[in-house]
């Protein structure tokens, strides 16, 4: 314990600082997610009524509460609903954290070695134009109709954001403090690890925000395409079976999952800023 009277110490005043940011970030992220299901509500049964589509088709979200909570066989949908969702989510990590690390390192490459980024760059930017669909039968050939084939799609799709951007955000430090780190002896790396890094961080959980819901999109998309299971599969199934409650309800699950890994990435942006970052912690908040 704290003497009375005596100062809790930096020390202290940092954890309280960091706890402060969390629950400020905390507090934003659970009111966007209020929000969001509340427009999103109201817009979907506006969007029902306006555009008068059969029921059969078109679910109102009463129906998919239904579907999921109150009709004979909710606990038999929801199971179907869960497994295909985490057999989609398990995928899509791996490559979402394979992409952003791969981007990471290429990108610090790119930093200290110009010559590197000249020579991977363009080969890069040439297989980022072609269309993610016609990509996967080629993948598909490659690692089989599994779990690699998601992940490398999903991989894909999280790398050349985060490439671009942590690259551009790598270059953007100030030339006072290359200057002045070169100043002291410092050699690229220290630069790289002490200043450069810490100052992109901001641009790497900005990408990683974009990036996990795109990734989720795109394992959806293998699965869609390719894989024959998943929630990508599922969607597939149940659209061509007449079973709409099913694909609805795949599609809310999908879109939730989404809004969760955007709030998610932020509250780690937020831990990491404020304990590697703290300037631009302050800009973020």
């Amino acid at each position: 314990m704290t003497a009375v009277g005596i100062p809790a110490g930096p020390a202290a005043d940092d954890r309280s600082s960091l706890a402060a940011a969390v629950l400020k970030r905390a507090g934003r992220a659970l009111f966007s997610a209020v929000m969001f299901v509340v427009i999103g509500y109201l817009l979907w049964e506006l969007l029902l009524w306006v555009a008068d589509v059969t029921p059969y088709i078109a679910k109102s979200p009463g129906d998919i509460y239904h579907f999921l909570f109150t009709d004979p066989d909710a606990a038999a949908n929801r199971a179907v609903l869960n497994h295909a969702f985490w057999t989609t989510v398990q995928d899509m990590a791996i490559g979402f954290v394979g992409g952003t690390v791969a981007a990471l390192v290429f990108a610090n490459l790119f930093a200290l070695r110009r010559e590197v980024e000249h020579a991977v760059m363009p080969a890069a930017m040439v297989l980022r134009t072609v269309p993610l669909v016609a990509m996967v039968p080629l993948i598909e050939l490659i690692f089989g109709r599994g779990t690699w084939c998601v992940a490398v799609v999903a991989g894909i799709v999280t790398f050349f954001p985060t490439l671009v951007n942590v690259t551009l955000a790598l270059r953007a430090v100030p030339q006072e403090s290359l200057d002045l780190m070169h100043g002291y002896g410092a050699t690229r790396y220290v630069t790289l690890r002490k200043v450069q890094f810490p100052g992109a961080l901001p641009a790497l959980f900005a990408s990683a925000r974009i990036a996990a819901p795109l990734a989720l999109t795109g394992a959806l998309l293998a699965e869609f395409l390719a894989t024959g299971k998943g929630a990508g599969y599922l969607m597939l199934t149940s659209s061509n079976q007449g079973n709409y409650d099913l694909m609805w309800a795949s599609v809310v699950l999908v879109v939730t999952a989404a809004v969760i890994l955007y709030s998610a990435i932020s509250g780690v942006e937020t831990v990491v800023l404020q304990r590697f970052a703290p300037e631009q912690s302050r800009q973020v908040i």
